[in-house]
C-alpha cells in the first residue's frame, strides 16, 4: 500500500510539473482569434499561411513584448465563447467597436470604416434605392448585417425591408463565389474587404455602391475587465506608431488611407 501511495505521489508530482510548464509557455504566448476569411485583414493565403493586416499588427506586438503568436481561426459567430472561455486572449480581426462598447475591453480606435454594398459592374444598380427586390448577401453576425438591423436606422430598415431576400453567409469568399454566379445580386460588406475582393478581378467585374450603410471604427477587443493585457498591448501599438512601424504595415495591406491611430 505503501509503495502504491508512493507511486501516487510521484504521478501527481509529475503532472504538477506538466501542467506547471504549461502554464509558463501560455503565460508567453498571445492567442489572437479571427476569421480566416476576413482579406485583408486575416486569411489563408495560396500558400496556407494565415496573413493579413491585423495578424501582422499582431506580430509586431508579440515580437515587442517577447510574447509567441498562436494566430486561431474561428467561427465568427462563436467569437464570444472562445473568448470567455480563455480559448483566445482577444479578437483582433477587422472587429467593430460601435455598438459593442460595453461588452469588451477595447483597445483605441485603429481604422475607420464604413458599410458599403457591392454588386456585379454589369448590373446596372447604381444606388441603394435599386437594390429594391433583389437578393442580398451578407455575412453572419457582420457589422454590415448590424447596420441593416439597426433599428435606430429608419432608412436601412426600409432599404432591407425592400429586399427580395437577405441571405446571410459563414464567409465573405462564398457570398462573393455566389455574386460572381448570379444567385445574389449584392453584397453588403466592410469596405476594406470589398477593396480587397474588387481588386482580386478583373477590372469592372465588381463595383461599390457611392451610398454607405454606416461608419464605424475598428478596435482590438479583449474580455470584459482584462486591462492588464489591454494596457501592454495599446501601449506596443502606441509605439508603433511613434516609430513609424505601424504606417509602414499600413501601407503593406494597402489600408494607408483607413487607419485613424496617431491621426
Amino acid at each position: 500500500m505503501k509503495k502504491f501511495i508512493s507511486s501516487m505521489l510521484v504521478a501527481v508530482m509529475a503532472i504538477g510539473m506538466l501542467t506547471g510548464c504549461g502554464a509558463k509557455k501560455a503565460e508567453n504566448s498571445f492567442t489572437v482569434g479571427f476569421d480566416a476569411e476576413f482579406p485583408p485583414y486575416g486569411y489563408r493565403d495560396e500558400s496556407g499561411e494565415y496573413v493579413g493586416f491585423d495578424l501582422d499588427l499582431a506580430a509586431e506586438v508579440c515580437k515587442r513584448n517577447d510574447w509567441e503568436l498562436v494566430k486561431q481561426p474561428i467561427d465568427w459567430d462563436a467569437k464570444d465563447m472562445e473568448l470567455s472561455s480563455g480559448a483566445i486572449d482577444c479578437i483582433w480581426n477587422g472587429f467593430t467597436i460601435n455598438g459593442r462598447e460595453e461588452q469588451y475591453t477595447w483597445s483605441k480606435p485603429y481604422v475607420d470604416n464604413s458599410q458599403v454594398v457591392v454588386v456585379a459592374g454589369d448590373s446596372g444598380i447604381k444606388s441603394k434605392s435599386d437594390l429594391a427586390g433583389k437578393v442580398v448577401a451578407v455575412q453572419k453576425d457582420s457589422s454590415a448585417l448590424a447596420a441593416l438591423n439597426d433599428e435606430e436606422n429608419k432608412e436601412n430598415i426600409a432599404l432591407r425591408d425592400s429586399f427580395k431576400e437577405l441571405i446571410e453567409y459563414a464567409d465573405y469568399n462564398t457570398a462573393f463565389m455566389d455574386l460572381e454566379q448570379g444567385a445574389v445580386e449584392a453584397v453588403a460588406i466592410d469596405i476594406g474587404v470589398a477593396q480587397y475582393q474588387i481588386e482580386k478581378r478583373e477590372a469592372g467585374a465588381f463595383v461599390m455602391l457611392d451610398d454607405k450603410l454606416a461608419t464605424e471604427q475598428y478596435g482590438v477587443g479583449f474580455k470584459l475587465g482584462n486591462e492588464e493585457l489591454r494596457d501592454t498591448v495599446q501601449k506596443t501599438l502606441d509605439a508603433m506608431v511613434e516609430d513609424g512601424t505601424f504606417m509602414k504595415i499600413a501601407e503593406k495591406w494597402g489600408l494607408t488611407d483607413s487607419v485613424c491611430l496617431g491621426k
